[in-house]
C-alpha cells in the first residue's frame, strides 16, 4: 500500500528543517562567543587603561603636592622676610600685599586645576573601540 503525498512531502520538509535550525543555533553561538571575546577584549584595554590613567594621575598629584608645598614655604618666607624687614615702617601695608598675592594665586591655582581636570577625557580608546565595534555590529 503506498503513502499519501502529504505525509511524504512532511517529513521531508521536517528533514530539511533540522539541520536548518542547527546551522541557525550553531550561527547564533558563534554569535555570541564572538561578543563575548569581544566584551572581554574591550575590558582588557580598559583595564590596562584604567592602570595607566591611575599612574599617571597619581604622579601628577605627588609632583603638584610636592610644588605646592615647596612653593608655599617659600612664599611664607619671603612674605615673613619681608614683613620684618618693613615693620617699623609699613608693615600693615605689607600684610595686605602679600594675602591680597596669597589668595590671588590661590584662586588662580583653583581654576587652572578645575580647567585640567576637565579637559582629560578618560577611556578615549576604549570608547573609540566600542563606537567601532557598535558599527560593525550594525552593519551585519
Amino acid at each position: 500500500m503506498r503513502r499519501p503525498p502529504q505525509a511524504h512531502d512532511e517529513r521531508e520538509t521536517e528533514a530539511a528543517a533540522a539541520p536548518a535550525a542547527e546551522s541557525m543555533l550553531q550561527g547564533l553561538r558563534g554569535g555570541v562567543l564572538d561578543a563575548v571575546e569581544l566584551l572581554r577584549v574591550r575590558l582588557a584595554l580598559l583595564g590596562t587603561e584604567a592602570a595607566s590613567h591611575a599612574l599617571d594621575v597619581g604622579r601628577g598629584l605627588a609632583w603638584a603636592v610636592a610644588a605646592a608645598v615647596l612653593l608655599a614655604l617659600g612664599l611664607g618666607f619671603c612674605a615673613v622676610l619681608l614683613t620684618v624687614v618693613l615693620w617699623d615702617s609699613h608693615r600693615v601695608l605689607a600684610l595686605a600685599i602679600f594675602t591680597t598675592l596669597f589668595l590671588a594665586g590661590g584662586a588662580v591655582a583653583a581654576a587652572l586645576a578645575r580647567r585640567a581636570i576637565a579637559g582629560v577625557r578618560w577611556f578615549e580608546a576604549s570608547l573609540t573601540e566600542l563606537a567601532r565595534d557598535g558599527e560593525r555590529w550594525r552593519g551585519r
